[in-house]
């Protein structure tokens, strides 16, 4: 019997010759044609079989022909679907109004009595009950050759009962892929939804529960190990309160995004595992992004921090457009090359990726001349605060000289645009690498208007999954059995995700005329303890019982709150509702940046002594009188109460020689 199924189960899976299925369907025509005879005359006593068998040979002519004009056949039987039965309906039901008039024409023109009427002939009965059996049948028997399909399929693989979360076209379209791939290992119980209106109704005949009636005893009983969600819209509030609910259940979380379940979607569809970036993202914010593709069509556009998380997704996005060339540049070679390999490029001779650092002027002079960008965005940064608390003279190297470098080059070399990626903690800096930011973010304002040169900055938050950031490391962390490391219980975050970043940056590049700090809507601020429990959560453990969570404090530098940008009091509206331009303070600005020039021709001098890291910091403090140190050994400088006059005098009497970076 075994034997039998299986041999059975391999014949079906067997794409069998078009023309099989063209007799087969050719038969069905002959079977329900003589059905149809016994139906309505032999039960009454009177046929003239003979003569009804030679007059299908027109009824077998016309269908023939309809079915291979139709290519009704050349579907594929265990794959039948809604479209395949409308095709079936659709050339039978032609075939069957040409025979029907046929019949009028023959009645109308050929004698009633001669032989040739006894031929041509046909009721009009008989043809209408032969089209009918003959849809039934043909339909039938595919959606039975289906089911015989799925049935032993089904049987031979070991499934897990699961629910889907979404009784929508989503969740239907996730249904139908569950069914029709024979690697899939899930077998749908009931659609769930926490919407009323739908609750109680079917879709594929499955029930559509309310997601209440999910209990312990519910899963129990169905022996339910997984929850798919298929919904239209990713609503991160949404998913975090039914993400909530099946995990005090004990159900693992998996997610089909609504891009990978469209029809015409170049994806490849899978089911994933819910991720926190699902739970901590925001409703997507629109973009116009013809004006972007516009911006760039024909140009040549570098990014500098290629190589980084900001950087890689900003090339990857703009590889996809209309560019004449693209430049990556990074010192991170490995990094670099890893991108290099991820952008599919349709014309590769266009995309040139170069190793090289942007602190080195002579070597990006030699960029910019060799190129001679249109665009620049410039994400080139350390970003880590506790590295550069304990490094200032790198952080001012890279964040500053780095971006001094690019900002006089873009004059010189007459770049359209420079678009500078900037954080939110540059606003009243606590830190060495805010500070560093913010004395970027005032050089870069400084030259707008210098120029031809349009300079825009980008400010925004935390951004999901960057390298180094809070999620990659509890991720770490849980592999390693825990416990999850916080520094503070109260501390909170604003997130969004890279590519939310990435499009700010290229809107910002279309938006700017020159001169704005555009910053983003980052929603609600969100607290690390709560990131970090739901991480446990979706993971499959428990918590405390698997992973704890420890505070160990802050880290030197360390906000527990960050500032708030988006709000009337330090922001100016745009045509776009979730961008907005901040007020910067822009007083001393020429003495700020002739402060910045004199620390940068410092930190390049020939010495090759270690700087004097206290002095350095006093000279940014400076720069950016609002930068005061929390947690830091620089917090003894904010309490010097020290004339400016005399600091003037101070900081060139104690020179600030580094290491030779560039010589």
């Amino acid at each position: 019997m075994i034997s039998f199924f299986g041999d059975l189960k391999r014949h079906l899976y067997r794409d069998h010759p078009r023309w099989i299925i063209l007799m087969i369907d050719m038969f069905i025509v002959f079977v329900s044609y003589i059905l149809s005879i016994y139906v309505l005359y032999d039960l009454k006593g009177f046929a003239d079989v003979s003569m009804m068998l030679k007059k299908l040979i027109i009824i077998l002519f016309i269908y023939f022909t309809f079915f291979v004009s139709n290519s009704t056949f050349k579907g594929i039987v265990r794959q039948t679907g809604i479209q395949d039965a409308i095709k079936i309906f659709k050339t039978t039901a032609t075939a069957y109004i040409v025979l029907m008039l046929f019949m009028i024409i023959v009645r109308s023109v050929v004698e009633r009595g001669s032989v040739v009427s006894d031929y041509l002939r046909l009721p009009y009965g008989l043809l209408t009950m032969q089209f009918c059996m003959l849809l039934v049948f043909m339909i039938g028997s595919r959606v039975v050759y289906r089911t015989v399909f799925e049935y032993l399929s089904l049987s031979a693989r070991k499934l897990e009962n699961v629910l889907i979360f979404g009784a929508s076209r989503p969740g239907l379209s996730t249904y139908s892929l569950l069914k029709e791939d024979p690697q899939v290992k899930y077998h749908v119980i009931a659609f769930v939804e926490d919407q009323l209106n739908r609750v109680g109704k079917r879709l594929a005949g499955l029930k559509i529960l309310d997601i209440t009636e999910i209990t312990s005893d519910f899963i129990k009983r169905n022996r339910i190990t997984d929850v798919i969600i298929a919904v239209e819209n990713n609503d991160p509030e949404r998913l975090q309160y039914v993400s909530d609910w099946f995990h005090q259940l004990g159900l693992e979380l998996k997610i089909m995004s609504p891009a990978r379940i469209l029809p015409n979607s170049r994806v490849n569809r899978e089911i994933r595992p819910l991720q926190i970036d699902d739970l901590l993202g925001r409703k997507p914010i629109k973009l116009d992004h013809q004006e972007i593709e516009a911006e760039m069509e024909g140009k040549v556009i570098l990014v500098t921090g290629a190589a980084g998380s900001i950087g890689s997704e900003l090339a990857r996005q703009i590889a996809r457009r209309s560019y004449k060339k693209l430049i990556l540049l990074d010192q991170a070679e490995s990094p670099l090359y890893d991108i290099q390999q991820s952008i599919k490029c349709s014309y590769p001779e266009h995309l040139h990726c170069v190793v090289g650092d942007v602190r080195n002027y002579f070597f990006m002079q030699k960029i910019f001349e060799e190129y001679h960008p249109d665009l620049v965005f410039h994400a080139a940064a350390y970003k880590h605060v506790p590295l550069m608390e304990a490094n200032p003279y790198e952080s001012i190297q890279t964040n500053v000289l780095g971006s001094k470098n690019v900002v006089d080059l873009s004059m010189k070399y007459g770049v359209k645009k420079m678009v500078m990626v900037s954080t939110d903690k540059a606003v009243n800096p606590t830190n060495i690498m805010g500070a560093t930011k913010r004395m970027a973010e005032i050089y870069v304002s400084s030259c707008s208007g210098k120029s031809d040169t349009q300079f825009i900055i980008t400010r925004f938050g935390n951004v999901l999954g960057s390298n180094g950031s809070v999620i990659p490391l509890f991720e770490k962390q849980m592999e390693q059995g825990g416990p999850l490391t916080l520094t503070h219980p109260d501390i909170t975050r604003f997130f969004m995700t890279i590519p939310e970043a990435c499009q700010l940056v290229q809107e910002a590049g279309v938006m700017g005329k020159g001169g704005e700090i555009f910053v983003f809507d980052m929603g609600k601020s969100i607290r690390i303890i709560d990131l970090a429990k739901r991480m446990i959560n979706l993971k499959g453990y428990r918590y405390p019982e698997d992973i704890d969570i420890k505070i160990v404090g802050l880290r030197p530098g360390e906000k527990i709150y960050e500032e708030l940008l988006a709000n009337n009091e330090n922001t100016i509206k745009t045509h776009h509702p979730k961008i907005m331009i901040a007020k910067v303070n822009h007083d001393d600005l020429h003495q700020k940046v002739e402060r910045i020039n004199y620390l940068c021709q410092h930190i390049v001098g020939p010495h090759a002594i270690l700087p004097d890291f206290m002095n350095l910091v006093r000279h940014m403090k400076k720069i950016v009188p609002e930068f005061k140190s929390q947690n830091s050994e620089f917090e003894i400088l904010d309490n010097e109460v020290l004339d400016m006059e005399i600091m003037d005098k101070i900081v060139p009497e104690v020179p600030i020689y580094p290491i030779a970076r560039n010589a």
